[in-house]
């Protein structure tokens, strides 16, 4: 089967010819439907040996949708034909982060050091490929007639902005001033989500024109350039600050722009910093966080806000054998919302 594998760190993924895997024990065979691409890919791939504890080559590919066609003897056959959306945390499913439904903070894939493997693409094969292996049914999620195009970036994007919007919904009301920093793959889901459970005002922030068009048409009330510019006119600040850039341009003017009890949700890993504490003139009650993905359950939630027509997600659409060229547009900033690759039929 054709699969998008990485062989070497620092470099580009290539596109290789596999042996199909077969599913043993409980495993699950996924026949690939979609495929989508995540600037955490990138950051793989551009790592040097060492920093993750990743095989190679490895198979990419975390936000998959597919159909189940083949079950190992001791799996759950009542899955195959099912179509599914897999979640990409293949957690312990026994320590007691995941005994409290939070396994995307499973203890067991912890690292002190190096990046021990996670789920599928980052550590294990993923599914930029025509199948992919699933170690047990308690990492898919039924997605019924739903779109696999849709379905797919469901599986990271839009399960991180979920997760990062839900934890913060005491904050969010129809007197509730939420700002969104970042309007990509995860930042475009937000505003809809953010209206969804009936925020009061939507601010977007981005450098892209075409992002904030995209913004202003989903939901946003108004939409910006930068942090600066959306929040010198609010009389005390935002409530909730969304930011999936995590850049040094957009974490520290993000923290200076919350109201008292505000809180900042780091999302984006591009490097941004930021200095808390009580004397360094943030806002009374302030409250940083960095959420990581999310669990099973907000990705079931997720794919039903997509079933019922909440959810709308703006991909565009590539055949699994242009997945190195699409990665190059990606890095380059010429993707707006998710790119998603299809395989062959």
């Amino acid at each position: 089967m054709l699969a998008v594998q990485l062989t070497a760190w620092g470099s580009e993924p290539e596109l290789r010819d596999i042996p199909t895997p077969q599913p043993r024990g409980t495993e699950l065979l996924v026949r690939v439907r979609a495929a989508g691409l995540c600037r955490s890919d990138l950051h793989v791939m551009d790592s040097a040996a060492g920093s993750f504890d990743y095989p190679l080559p490895l198979t990419l590919g975390h936000e998959v949708a597919g159909t189940v066609i083949g079950a190992g003897p001791a799996a759950e056959r009542g899955w195959i034909g099912e179509n599914v959306v897999v979640h990409g945390i293949w957690s312990c499913g026994a320590c007691r982060n995941c005994a409290r439904g939070r396994e995307n903070y499973c203890l067991r894939l912890r690292s002190p050091g190096r990046g021990v493997p996670i789920g599928n693409g980052l550590g294990h094969p993923g599914g930029l490929a025509e199948a992919m292996i699933v170690p047990t049914a308690r990492f898919l999620v039924r997605t019924g007639s739903v779109d696999p195009v849709v379905c797919a970036p469901l599986a990271d994007a839009g399960l991180t902005a979920y997760h990062a919007v839900r934890e913060h919904r005491d904050l969010i009301d129809a007197g509730s001033v939420c700002l969104v920093v970042g309007v990509g793959g995860l930042g475009h889901l937000a505003i809809q989500l953010l209206r969804e459970f009936g925020a009061g005002r939507i601010i977007a922030v981005d450098n892209r024109p075409e992002a904030l068009a995209m913004a202003r048409r989903i939901g946003a009330d108004a939409a910006f350039s930068e942090v600066r510019a959306a929040t010198a006119d609010l009389d005390a600040g935002a409530d909730l600050i969304l930011d999936f850039a995590g850049a040094p341009g957009t974490v520290g003017p993000a923290g200076a722009a919350l109201a008292p009890g505000g809180r900042l949700v780091v999302v984006g890993s591009a490097g941004g910093r930021l200095e808390v504490g009580k004397d360094v003139g943030l806002a009374a009650g302030w409250g940083v966080t960095a959420p990581f993905w999310g669990p099973r359950s907000d990705l079931a939630a997720v794919v039903e806000l997509a079933r019922r027509g909440v959810l709308h997600v703006e991909t565009e659409t590539y055949p699994l054998t242009e997945a190195v060229e699409v990665y190059r547009r990606l890095r380059a900033g010429g993707i707006t919302g998710r790119a998603v690759l299809v395989p062959p039929a």
